[in-house]
């Protein structure tokens, strides 16, 4: 299965540094006049040797913002758009970030300063995984691995499958002009999720180190309510994890069903794939499910309710795996399995997928593809 890494790169980010122009923003041309070198896309290089010769495909933006550098490293490459302007702009980075959300991939690695990040997360804001290579001059956001090889050591657990946690980060830029005035004025943005350092069992432990499991499923429960919306149809798959949120808000669970929740209440019960379809006719739906422990599956297997007309109506977006960590490292390094007897639709759904651990916790877990895909 190979993993869809979205690569970007600010090719001026960092130019002003070395300058003393204390930035890049709107001062390119300066520095390059002044001697400077661009560094982003040697820093790029060196996160990428972490995971040369491993199975990824890099999606990107062509020349420098990305398809160079992938080629020459050896990694297969598709190129998806194209700078408009030479040297690349803001609204290049936008543009190609917005593209790499539409087309699937896994992670976007971006390098450049705090500017970069701001595009970024304009684009993207918190709905698909990224992580910055630092190459800017002022680091002030936390979507950053601390260095290059950093990132590519983060990278590398990733692609290798590993459990990686996922933890929202700030996004905050500072204000260059007052910079260069003297006065530090740095602002709030917005939030991104970035995979953070590789920690088993972080949360909530008893005292041999092992997950307590009840406080666990409890904190999967208030994670979970906590960002339900109004008017959102819920379809609460089966198994014991999953049942742990009904009990939190107070609702009768189906075990082995499926039951459907709106607005806090419970609509139906033990539903079927039809009356589950008709009931949400043209509404927004979530599916909650957990996987099999010991298989891995998390669709097929004892919820066949939840149809492909269903899954394909909730999306990616809309799946909210739910699992202890225990649960997962039991798998030892297997895939997720989904099973739904659309093979189109199940190669849609492979890939890295959140799977909520804990409350505001969750890790990237491989769904596999297809056997014949």
């Amino acid at each position: 299965m190979s993993f869809r890494l979205g690569l970007i790169i600010n090719p001026l980010a960092g130019l002003g540094g070395s300058v003393a122009l204390k930035g890049s923003d709107d001062v390119a041309a300066r520095a390059l006049e002044l001697g400077a070198v661009p560094r982003a896309i040697e820093r790029t290089r060196v996160a990428l040797m972490a995971v040369q010769g491993m199975e990824i495909e890099i999606l990107t933006w062509d020349g420098d913002m990305g398809a160079d550098l992938a080629r020459e490293l050896g990694f297969v490459t598709r190129v998806i758009g194209k700078p408009q302007t030479d040297p690349s702009t803001a609204d290049d980075t936008l543009a190609a970030a917005r593209a790499l959300k539409r087309s699937g991939a896994d992670l976007i690695l971006f390098a450049g300063g705090d500017g970069t990040a701001r595009n970024v997360c304009e684009a993207v804001e918190d709905t698909i995984p990224v992580l910055g290579v630092p190459a800017g001059v002022k680091i002030h956001s936390g979507v950053y691995a601390i260095t290059p090889a950093a990132a590519g050591e983060l990278l590398a657990m990733l692609v290798r499958g590993e459990l990686v946690s996922l933890g929202g980060q700030e996004v905050r830029d500072l204000d260059e002009d007052a910079f260069r005035a003297g006065r530090v004025q740095a602002r709030f943005f917005g939030e991104m999720n970035v995979p953070v350092e590789h920690r088993y069992l972080q949360h909530v432990k008893n005292g041999g180190g092992q997950e307590d499991e009840q406080l666990v499923l409890d904190d999967i429960a208030a994670g979970f309510i906590e960002q339900m919306d109004a008017d959102v149809n819920y379809l609460i798959g089966s198994g014991t994890t999953v049942a742990a949120i009904m009990d939190a808000l107070g609702i009768e669970n189906t075990l082995l069903g499926v039951d459907l929740v709106r607005n806090g209440e419970l609509i139906a019960s033990d539903c079927t794939a039809h009356e589950l379809e008709r009931l949400t006719a043209d509404q927004s739906v979530q599916i909650v499910i957990t996987l099999i422990g010991g298989q891995g599956h998390i669709i097929g297997r004892g919820n066949q309710q939840l149809s492909p007309e269903l899954l394909r109506r909730a999306g990616r977006g809309g799946l909210y795996v739910v699992a202890t960590k225990t649960k997962l490292n039991a798998l030892d390094g297997r895939p997720l399995i989904v099973d739904s007897g659309d093979p189109e639709l199940d190669a849609s759904l492979a890939g890295l997928i959140q799977v909520h651990t804990g409350y505001r916790d969750a890790v990237l877990y491989p769904a596999a593809k297809p056997v014949n895909q």
